[in-house]
């Protein structure tokens, strides 16, 4: 049985990079990366309201959120093909004029959501609010840059 989930594990990882980029047109890349960033955004909002005290915190609850960032936080790169900073878009032309800058800020969120699910885990409270910093400052650091205020 554990076999059999690892192989399915692995598929689910492999084939979305098999499909890379594989939108209709620009506008179904917008939506794409729409979609995954406002699961994020919910996600996050949640742990946020633990973080600050405006809900009761359930380590359960925030372990499940962090974790779905992390898994959501690999998803809407890939929607930022050549064309899309045209439409119904937040995104700046600037992300494909400085795309090395851009990945990397990517890669930096992707990296810091992986390691608040791991801290969320965890029972260090102190560990799971630097770490859920982190997070933040990566998402912020990209959209100080990258999306129309």
């Amino acid at each position: 049985m554990k076999k059999t989930l690892l192989a399915i594990s692995a598929a689910a990882i492999l084939i979305p990079s098999a499909y890379a980029n594989n939108f209709e047109d620009a506008n179904d890349a917008i939506k794409y990366r729409k979609a995954a960033f406002g699961l994020i955004a919910y996600n996050f909002g949640d742990m946020a309201a633990m973080i600050k005290g405006k809900k009761d915190f359930n380590a359960d609850v925030f372990a499940q959120r962090a974790s779905n960032v992390a898994a959501l936080s690999q998803i809407p790169h890939e929607g930022f093909i050549a064309g899309s900073d045209k439409g119904n878009t937040d995104a700046l032309a600037k992300i494909w004029s400085d795309k090395a800058d851009f990945d990397a800020k990517m890669t930096a969120f992707q990296e810091n959501a992986a390691k608040l699910a791991v801290a969320a885990k965890g029972t260090d409270q102190n560990q799971i609010k630097q770490a859920f910093g982190n997070t933040g400052q990566s998402c912020k650091g990209c959209h100080d840059v990258y999306k129309k205020d």
